[in-house]
């Protein structure tokens, strides 16, 4: 018997990297699985290797900073599968690495979209999916740079940190309704993200190098948890 058997699970960004690998984990362990993203061939690609190994899976093509849009994949999905147990909020992007005085107004609302917005329009949508179930599981991927932070990629870091508040907000309004929410901290791991970052920075193989010598960064100081609010820091992936 899988871990899930018989839940709902979306997973947005689910196309490739963390998004994916997290699809295909939940599959495995019998949940029906939502793989969401704007990337249609390689979502669809996703579900195709679920199915291949006796999965259960559907793509649906979703801009998570459109709340309108939201909603309807989440009905959709709902309809589909009959309801929504599980929402992994993985999709992300890093955003213009310039310093703050160099950022413009529209790079910064970009990255907020997608990275905060994006996650308030997914959550605000699957709890109440949640709530008539019964209970549920919200994991949000923020970053280690939501703890820690660093001299590049302002507005990511600071996208990263507000996700980490919001769900503990989230998880103390909720718990009640037993649904868990839960933030995951990761460090670096070799997403296509990941890469696109390096490449911007010169050397990707340099840069990979680089990264694989860093060692695990955050104390005991920086991981917080309690049963209804965490944050979990893991030093093996950076997120989205």
């Amino acid at each position: 018997m899988g871990r899930v058997d018989g839940k709902t699970a979306i997973v947005t960004g689910g196309a490739l990297g963390i998004g994916k690998a997290t699809a295909e984990r939940l599959a495995g362990e019998g949940a029906q699985v939502a793989v969401t993203d704007l990337k249609d061939d390689e979502g669809a690609s996703v579900v195709t290797d679920i199915e291949a190994v006796g999965g259960t899976a559907r793509y649906w093509h979703m801009d998570v900073s459109d709340e309108d849009e939201v909603k309807r994949v989440f009905d959709e999905v709902a309809d589909a599968f009959g309801g929504i147990d599980v929402l992994v909020n993985n999709a992300g992007i890093s955003g213009p690495d310039k310093p703050t005085h160099e950022l413009t107004e529209a790079e910064w609302d970009e990255v907020m979209a997608v990275n905060e917005k994006g996650v308030f329009f997914c959550t605000k949508h699957a709890i109440p999916y949640m709530q008539e179930a019964g209970g549920g599981s919200i994991i949000t991927l923020s970053s280690i740079y939501g703890l820690i932070s660093a001299p590049d990629i302002p507005p990511y870091h600071a996208s990263k940190g507000a996700v980490r508040l919001m769900t503990k907000t989230d998880a103390l309004e909720y718990a009640e309704d037993d649904i868990r929410v839960n933030s995951v901290h990761p460090g670096f791991i070799w997403t296509p993200l990941v890469e696109e970052y390096l490449s911007g920075k010169g050397d990707v193989e340099k840069g990979r190098e680089q990264l694989d010598e860093l060692p695990p960064s955050a104390t005991s100081a920086n991981q917080e948890t309690s049963p209804t609010a965490s944050s979990t820091w893991r030093p093996t992936s950076r997120s989205s």
